[in-house]
């Protein structure tokens, strides 16, 4: 009987800073901050939202 074992390289495990708010979702974050800018905060809500939904999926609790 032959060892049929599968091969397995050993990968160096990175260690993971945690997410800080301020670099979660750069995409919806640029977006909503140039709108707010450019517009005003009541202009914006749907974006702001957007954003916020974007941050509690990564885990933040907003």
């Amino acid at each position: 009987m032959g060892n049929s074992s599968a091969k397995v390289e050993a990968k160096p495990i990175e260690e993971k800073k945690p997410l800080k708010p301020c670099c979660a979702c750069p995409e919806t974050k640029k977006i909503r901050d140039e709108c707010i800018i450019t517009k005003g905060e009541a202009e914006c809500g749907h974006l702001i939202e957007a954003h916020k939904a974007c941050m509690r999926h990564l885990g933040f609790n907003i």
